[in-house]
């Protein structure tokens, strides 16, 4: 068995995740794993675990905080399809 590197779980079926940088983690959960590893909002602190937005080397979990953290992000649209006043054909 094999322990987790978040919460101390001695778990059989716990699983290794390798980075970039070369770390290697062990978590019992994909929650231990996103607590450890996915980055927080600049704005409102959530951990990011979809896409999230990238601006100016500052990351975001949504357009909407990227807009309130000083202006940024302002060009980004975070709606997907046709915009709701449009007719499509």
């Amino acid at each position: 068995m094999a322990v987790c590197v978040v919460c101390k779980n001695d778990y059989w079926l716990a699983f290794e995740i390798k980075t970039v940088s070369g770390d290697t983690y062990t978590f019992d959960s994909f929650e231990c794993a996103m607590e450890k590893l996915a980055p927080r909002c600049e704005y409102c602190q959530v951990r990011i675990v979809g896409h999230g937005v990238e601006v100016s080397g500052k990351f975001f979990c949504c357009a909407n905080c990227a807009r309130r953290d000083g202006g940024l992000g302002e060009q980004i649209r975070d709606a997907v399809g046709t915009h709701p006043g449009v007719a499509q054909g």
